[in-house]
């Protein structure tokens, strides 16, 4: 069973910065387990942001975040980052993190890769 635990979130102002945390406790990790981070606002549907692969370390992101938000992992921590600049009132959200096998790069943006998720985190920007 594999739990993730999100922290970090909170109300910052437009051009502000935040960094989320997502906690997982993984026994087994193979060259496919994936950590993405997703977020949902009020009244639309959830929506990727940011992914990165646990060996290797490579990195997806949606376009709208690029350039302003970072992924990053502590293995020895077997922690997830998000660390979020920049910040503007659009990125209002639930921020969840989620834990999967992904094959293929087009599937790192799909939540149905994700097979565990967290319970999310509030971030909300205030203009």
């Amino acid at each position: 069973q594999v739990q993730l635990v999100e922290s970090g979130g909170g109300l910052v102002q437009a051009g502000g910065s935040l960094k989320l945390s997502c906690a997982a406790s993984i026994r087994t990790f193979t060259q496919y387990t994936a950590v993405g981070w997703f977020r949902q606002a009020p009244g639309k549907e959830r929506e990727f942001v940011s992914a990165i692969r646990w060996a290797g370390g490579s990195t997806y992101n949606t376009d709208s975040v690029r350039g302003r938000f970072t992924i990053s992992r502590d293995n020895a921590k077997n922690t997830v980052y998000l660390q979020m600049n920049s910040l503007e009132p659009e990125d209002t959200a639930v921020y969840y993190c989620a834990v999967g096998e992904v094959y293929y790069s087009g599937d790192y943006a799909r939540d149905g890769s994700y097979g565990y998720w967290g319970q999310g985190t509030q971030v909300t920007v205030s203009s």
